[in-house]
């Protein structure tokens, strides 16, 4: 049988198929991402659930013209592959290579970028009333999903959508699962919703029965007595001013054409219920879809893993599993430990907790500032909840955090996980600014242990104190302490550690890249310069009895983070001297004033110039021009 993918390089070359062969080209397309995937790692089985989708979007639509927005972006491969990238897919998550997800500056395509949850329906409102105001006769597709739909801005995008009566399509692609299993009371609606189908049956009966004979007031009178009849609730969507359509199979390519066509001449807000497989063609990712979310390199024939962790007692551990460890030996000191994700148990290790106490773990679904409002309700109440979020995640919370946390003193530990540079997810996930926007929020201490003894007694210390919000930033990936198990100790909450005097330069770092100064202060010990070393721990408050002694006994020194130099603990110790007066100079290290691109974690502190070779030139840099 002749190939058809490798004659497909723009979706105008798919649309010179006929739709007899569009199932076979969904094999091939989905049998390229198996075998891309196994050998060069990325979000596997949400772009493989997604395959006839977007064969029949891109085949029905006129894109580019016609803008099509995916949420959330892991899901897009095929789109990238359909649109122009098929022969650079190779790159992709590579440094200087594709971007994981879409991206403006990447494609004509790509209608907007989205890395993180819930914003197509937004976005495409936006483009929609736009294409309006030009007279421009433009479809926008919004194709949201995999746990995208818990998100509280998807709604709010809905019910704007709906009251304008826009001229959009939203797909709810269903597959009940994000990275893990979807919750909350929307699992259950759309698990009984597929009685709509029965209702969408009769209602296009009743019109094809009747036709425009009947004025279209007592056909919608008809409608709506149908739907009455079958809906004891309602239909959440058409409550909301769109007509909804489906559920249907998203794997059967002619019914999701047919459907498509049909929609593209219904002007209005529309929504499509579309139920699809997450993994769907790969037997072990349809098996264990949390797994094979992300699974890293694997055999694609016998479905191994190739780049499994075999877990080493005597090697050190990930920062995560020592939070999740953690957690549960401080939930059996402590009953009033309470544990907060939204929907990231397994990505923090929070499921060890779930495990153990069941009764007290939330998952609250992709929805970060609901998160943090409900724990702050928990805290009110007398709880002590580790509300864990990914770093970058956590920038959707701000305000809860300043309003509904902070202002109110409240005893939430904030266990920002990612944090730092996070490597081939790129830009929408590197947790660089939690450091520096944490820190400018009255009543938060904002902390970053350098190791995972440093995480235990960290997170011991912020439920022992019960001094109002407590923040915790650690980088994803392994620690440096095989031996990580060691009693609980409270750390002086603004003290930091002098882990080294010395006499020629100063280096202050905080957090996990601490451990490349200690290899860059034993090279320069080498080359006979004295440095000073100190681990400063706390950003707020910060230590300001190490400061002053770094202020009055050297001219230069050098500061460490794994995140933004705007705003961050150089900031912060750039103020301190200004304000007492120190004529001294601060070189900077860290994440530089722009984004930065997808790459391994190594290339890019590299690049950003604060790992143990960057840091080593950085002190080699100031003592010679001293």
């Amino acid at each position: 049988m002749e190939k058809l993918l490798s004659e497909i390089n723009v979706p105008e070359d798919l649309r010179k198929l006929k739709v007899e062969q569009l199932e076979q080209l969904s094999s091939e397309l989905r049998d390229f991402i198996i075998d891309k995937c196994s050998e060069n790692p990325g979000h596997f089985g949400a772009s493989l659930g997604t395959v006839e989708l977007t064969v029949a979007i891109h085949y029905v639509f006129d894109t580019p013209y016609d803008k099509l927005i995916w949420d959330v972006g892991h899901q897009a491969y095929a789109h990238k592959i359909l649109t122009g990238r098929k022969n650079t897919f190779d790159t992709n998550r590579k440094y200087n290579g594709l971007s994981g997800f879409p991206k403006i500056r990447e494609s004509e395509y790509d209608a907007f970028g989205a890395g993180h949850a819930s914003t197509s329906i937004s976005a495409g409102l936006g483009m929609a009333v736009a294409a309006r105001l030009n007279g421009e006769d433009r479809k926008v597709i919004a194709v949201i999903g995999d746990g995208s739909f818990s998100g509280g801005m998807a709604f709010e995008g809905l019910n704007n959508a709906g009251w304008q009566n826009a001229d959009m399509l939203v797909i709810l692609n269903d597959n009940n699962i994000a990275i893990d299993p979807n919750v909350g009371a929307l699992k259950k609606y759309f698990t009984n919703i597929t009685l709509s189908g029965k209702y969408n049956r009769l209602k296009r009966d009743i019109w094809n029965r009747l036709g425009e004979s009947w004025p279209r007031l007592i056909l919608k009178w008809l409608g709506n007595t149908v739907k009455s009849a079958i809906f004891s609730e309602g239909n959440l969507f058409e409550s909301l001013g769109f007509r909804y359509f489906g559920p249907i199979n998203g794997h059967d390519i002619n019914t999701l054409v047919k459907t498509l066509s049909r929609l593209k001449t219904i002007k209005g807000a529309k929504l499509l219920h579309v139920i699809t497989k997450k993994g769907k063609g790969y037997r072990p990712a349809e098996e264990n879809q949390t797994e094979w979310h992300a699974p890293g390199t694997f055999d694609k024939n016998t479905g191994k893993k190739l780049s499994a962790v075999v877990v080493d007692p005597s090697k050190p551990a990930k920062y995560q599993d020592v939070f999740g460890e953690t957690i549960v030996e401080l939930a059996k000191m402590n009953p009033k430990i309470l544990g907060i994700t939204p929907a990231m148990a397994t990505g923090c290790s929070l499921n060890i907790m779930m495990q153990h106490f069941p009764d007290r773990v939330f998952d609250v679904g992709i929805a970060e500032a609901h998160a943090v409002t409900f724990s702050a309700g928990l805290a009110v109440a007398g709880y002590m909840p580790f509300c864990n979020i990914y770093s970058s995640f956590m920038q959707r919370a701000f305000d809860s955090v300043i309003h509904d946390v902070a202002l109110q003193n409240l005893n939430v530990v904030f266990c920002l996980d990612r944090g730092g540079i996070v490597g081939e997810d790129g830009p929408t996930h590197h947790g660089v600014f939690d450091l520096a926007y944490f820190r400018l929020i009255p009543n938060m201490t904002v902390s970053a242990p350098m190791n995972e003894p440093e995480l235990r007694n960290m997170m011991y210390t912020a439920q022992a104190m019960a001094a109002g919000p407590f923040s915790i930033r650690y980088p994803r990936g392994n620690g440096v302490t095989p031996n990580w198990r060691v009693p609980f100790e409270t750390v002086p909450v603004g003290k930091g550690r002098i882990l080294k005097e010395g006499s020629d330069i100063a280096i202050l770092s905080i957090g996990h890249p601490g451990n490349f100064a200690v290899k860059a202060v034993e090279r320069a010990e080498k080359d006979g310069i004295s440095v000073m070393h100190c681990d400063m721990r706390f950003i707020k408050p910060i230590d300001e009895d190490i400061l002053h002694i770094v202020g009055k006994k050297f001219k230069h020194i050098i500061t460490v983070e794994d995140g933004t130099v705007v705003g961050g603990m150089g900031s912060a110790v750039v103020d301190f001297f200004a304000t007492h007066g120190y004529d001294c100079s601060v070189k900077m290290l860290g994440v530089p004033d722009k984004f930065i691109q997808q790459g391994t974690v190594q290339e890019l502190q590299a690049k950003c110039g604060f790992d143990a070779e960057g840091i080593y030139n950085a002190v080699l840099s100031l003592v010679h021009h001293a």
